[in-house]
């Protein structure tokens, strides 16, 4: 199946949107890693924004895990190196949860 040619003004307004929704959930994964976001409040979040940010980039985002760390945890919560936000389970959830207490920054100046 082919795909369909785009007109240019087509290409342009999908390519305006895309950057659009990058914006956005790099907005989100900002506000999660200066703590102004909890890991309860992304996951609770319905929106398609942070629904589709990739789990790894979420962990990544945590203070002291890296690429490496992010991907040994994603690991050990049996997590797909591809899962996005949205197609986390209940259990998966539940372990991201009990993961993150001991990764958060404490409070404080």
């Amino acid at each position: 199946m082919a795909l369909p040619e785009l007109t240019p003004e087509t290409r342009h307004a999908a390519l305006v949107k895309a950057a659009a929704v990058r914006r956005e959930r790099a907005a989100v994964l900002t506000e999660f890693r200066n703590g102004t976001l909890t890991l309860a409040a992304l996951l609770d979040r319905s929106d398609r924004v942070a629904g589709k940010i990739p789990v790894r980039r979420v962990l990544e985002a945590l203070p002291g895990v890296g690429k490496i760390r992010a991907a040994r945890l994603l690991l050990d919560l049996d997590i797909a190196e591809n899962r996005r936000l949205q197609g986390l389970g209940p259990r998966q959830r539940d372990r991201l949860l009990e993961l993150s207490p001991s990764h958060q920054r404490p409070d404080g100046p």
